[in-house]
C-alpha cells in the first residue's frame, strides 16, 4: 500500500530529522522503495544526515512546478538501493495543493511504496502545505515539558488538517531523568498529547556521531536507537512489535 507520512515536531532539537532519515533507511533496507522529502525550506539538513550533500541538485519545488521530473530530481542513496532523497529549496515559491500533489502522483507512478516527509519544526506554512497530501503523520517529541506542549499543538493542527492516523514517537529518552521526575513518563506524555504511541527511542550518542558524518546508523550499529528506529519502521510496515523497554 502506498503511504505518505508527514513527520512533525512542536519545537527544534527533538531529533526529528535523524529519526526520519533512519526510519526511511530501515524501510528501504527491508526492500521498500522509499522517497524521503526534506520539507524544511532554507534550513535543510536531511542531505547531511544521509551523507548525500554532493548528490542533490533539484528540490521538491522544481518537481512541484514541473521544471524537472521526480525521476530527474530524486537522488539515489549511495549505499541503499531503495532509498531516494528529494531536498528542499532555499526559498519556498508559491505552491498550492495541486502542485504539491504532482510530487505524490509521480512518486506513485514510479513505484515508490513510502514517501516520508521531514517537515520543519513548529506550525509554519510548510506543515500545512504537506499535510494536505499526507495519509498519516508522526509527531516526534522529547520527554521535556516544552517539547510535549509543542507536540500537543502540532497534533491538534494535524487533526484540523484531516490527517486521520497520527502517532507519537518519544525520542531521546533518558530513563534516569524520568525516574527523577525531571522529564515526564511515557504514559503521561501520551495522555497530554492525546495520540497513540508508535515508538520510544533512547538517547544515543551514536545518532549524532553517525549523522554528522553522513553514515547510516542502522547499517553500522545494533541496539539502542538503531534498534528503536528499525522497530518503528516495522510498525509502520504493519508488523506488531512490543514497545522497547528502556
Amino acid at each position: 500500500m502506498f503511504k505518505v507520512i508527514l513527520v512533525a515536531s512542536g519545537k527544534g532539537g527533538t531529533g526529528k530529522t535523524s529519526m526520519t532519515a533512519n526510519v526511511a533507511a530501515a524501510l528501504a533496507q527491508k526492500g521498500h522503495k522509499t522517497l524521503v522529502v526534506d520539507a524544511d525550506v532554507g534550513l535543510r539538513n536531511l542531505d547531511i544526515v544521509l551523507g548525500m550533500s554532493d548528490l542533490v541538485v533539484f528540490s521538491f519545488a522544481d518537481v512541484a512546478l514541473g521544471i524537472v521530473s521526480l525521476e530527474q530530481a530524486a537522488a539515489k542513496h549511495h549505499d541503499l538501493d531503495n532509498l531516494y532523497l528529494l531536498t528542499a529549496p532555499i526559498e519556498l515559491p508559491k505552491l498550492d495543493e495541486d502542485k504539491i500533489t504532482n510530487i505524490i502522483t509521480e512518486a506513485q507512478n514510479q513505484g515508490f511504496e513510502y514517501v516520508i516527509i521531514d517537515s520543519p519544526a513548529g506550525l509554519g506554512d510548510e506543515i500545512k502545505l504537506f499535510a494536505c497530501i499526507s495519509t498519516q503523520a508522526i509527531v516526534v517529541t522529547m520527554p521535556d515539558t516544552a517539547s510535549v506542549r509543542g507536540a500537543e499543538r502540532v497534533a491538534r493542527l494535524l487533526e484540523q488538517e484531516n490527517i486521520m492516523r497520527i502517532r507519537i514517537v518519544v525520542n531521546r529518552v533518558r530513563p534516569s531523568l524520568i525516574r527523577q521526575g525531571i522529564m515526564g513518563n511515557i504514559d503521561d506524555i501520551m495522555d497530554e498529547v492525546g495520540i497513540p504511541l508508535l515508538g520510544v527511542v533512547p538517547e544515543d550518542e551514536n545518532v549524532i556521531s553517525y549523522g554528522s558524518n553522513g553514515k547510516c546508523l542502522i547499517k553500522h550499529k545494533k541496539g539502542g536507537a538503531s534498534t528503536a528506529f528499525c522497530n518503528i519502521a516495522q510498525r509502520i510496515d504493519g508488523v506488531r512489535l512490543p514497545i522497547m523497554r528502556i
